[in-house]
Formats: structure tokens, sequence, C-alpha cells
């Protein structure tokens, strides 16, 4: 007899210990992993924030997927897996937006929540040229005349990629042809801005036309910004997906895109908050 109730006491204390271990003690929360697709420019300013982001929110993993916006655009038409997009033009952001101007959105897309949609930053379209500016190269006029002349080489991006359609809009501006000059054998291209500001870093071109946040990052000089007048704004919109699995914490990261701690970050390298 004095067995069994050691037995069930025994019994009854472990079970006391099972149900302490499942009902008292608070479980870690899973970690939510969204992901991000974002503008090749902002590389280093995200890369930063989302490392900050884990001390405020550690239950979120941002996963972060850049390149071109023309291709990212692309990358969300054929149904790959994102939350939130950041773009660098609002042409690629219009182009998934039912509520943009159907010139714009000519399929119809219909994938971004237009009620999370924001203008987050703005940036500036520069010429920049290599360590030591070997053929003195100091202004857009400088750039339109020797690629008249075929004197020198420059880098641009692609029609897709929205630093490829501002140098576009500039090349107007001075009354250049595009074919032309390509025929001439004057341009090079890069698929996003970081392939344009490599050539630029590398003196494998005489100047090329990027943003002034790439420029910084990546040491370069600029000698000339491009006016509104010459290429317009350029607007970096953000807005989340409506296909996104976790909406609610791509919009709680995307307002703390919007926070004055975010804002130091884009703007320690030239970016304009809340435009």
């Amino acid at each position: 007899m004095r067995k069994k109730l050691i037995g069930f006491a025994v019994l009854s204390i472990m079970a006391l210990m099972t149900f302490g271990a499942t009902g008292c003690v608070k479980a870690e929360p899973e970690q939510t992993e969204i992901t991000v697709f974002a503008a090749a420019s902002l590389t280093e300013t995200l890369n930063q924030i989302t490392e900050n982001y884990k001390i405020v929110n550690p239950n979120v993993s941002i996963i972060c997927n850049f390149d071109s916006s023309g291709t990212l655009k692309t990358q969300i038409e054929e149904g790959a897996e994102c939350d939130l997009f950041l773009s660098a033009a609002a042409k690629q952001m219009n182009q998934l937006d039912i509520t943009a101007d159907p010139e714009v959105n000519k399929d119809g897309l219909d994938f971004i929540d237009p009620a999370t949609r924001i203008n987050l930053l703005e940036n500036k379209v520069v010429l920049a040229v290599p360590e030591g500016n070997p053929k003195n190269i100091n202004t857009y006029e400088d750039m339109a005349s020797g690629l008249k002349d075929k004197s020198i080489l420059m880098a641009m991006g692609n029609e897709d990629v929205p630093v490829g359609q501002y140098t576009q809009k500039i090349f107007q501006f001075f009354g250049l042809d595009e074919n032309t000059l390509n025929a001439d054998g004057v341009l090079t291209y890069g698929s996003n801005v970081k392939e344009v500001t490599t050539q630029i870093k590398e003196a494998s071109v005489d100047c090329g036309v990027i943003y002034s946040t790439d420029a910084y990052s990546a040491g370069l000089n600029y000698v000339d910004t491009a006016t509104e007048e010459m290429c317009g704004r350029v607007i970096y919109p953000a807005a989340v997906l409506k296909e996104s699995k976790h909406p609610k914490e791509a919009k709680d990261f995307l307002d703390y895109l919007s926070t004055e701690d975010s804002c130091k970050i884009f703007e320690s390298v030239g970016f304009t908050c809340k435009p």
C-alpha cells in the first residue's frame, strides 16, 4: 500500500511539472518573415535600417531583395513572393497599381494595396566621374558636348531601370538621340544603378548618370545635379502588396521607414524623407 501511495505521489508531481512546463511558462512567439523588394539604390541604407528593426521588433525578420525597380516589378508580376515594394520611380509602382492612370497601367495589374501607398523618399540624379576626372567633365553640358563629338564614353542604366529612364529624359532635354549615341559607341549600360556606379568607380567610363546617394556610398565625386526641368522629380514610392501573407507586419515596417530614426539614416547619404 505504501508503495502505491509513493507511486501516486510521484505521478502527481510529474503531472504538476508537466502542467507547469506547458501552462505556466510563456513560450517565445514565432518569428514572422517578411520579404521586401527594394530598388538597388536603397541597399546600404535599408540594410542598416533592417538591422535596427531587429531591436525594435525582434519577432519580425526582414528579407531584402535588391535590384532595379523594373526587374523587381517583373518578378512581382510573375508571382514572386513579396510583402513590400520600394521603387525608385513612380512608373514601376503605377504599373502594378490598379488605381493608377490606365495609360501607365495598361494591363490593369492589381498587385498594390493603394491604401498603404506613400511617397517615402526623394533622390537626385547626378553626373558622376571617376577619381581625378580625367576628361575634365564638369557639367551636363560638358557631357552632352562630349557625347556629340564622340570624345567620351558614358555609362547609363538600361531603359527599364529608373535611373536609365531619367537619363533618357536628360538626353531629350539636350536634344540627344540615344540610338545614335549607342550606334556611335559612346554609351555603356548597366542593369541597375549599382552596375553603372561600378563602371564609374573602376574608371572604365569617363562619366555616368547615377543617384547622389549611390555616389556618396561609392565614394565618387559628382560634378552636376539634374534639375527638375531636365528629368522631373526622383520620388521613391512604397506600398504593401495585396497578396502579402503578412500585411500587418509589412505595414508596420513601412511605418518604421518613415520614423525619425530611419529618416536620419536615409538623409545621411543624401535622400530627402517624406517629399
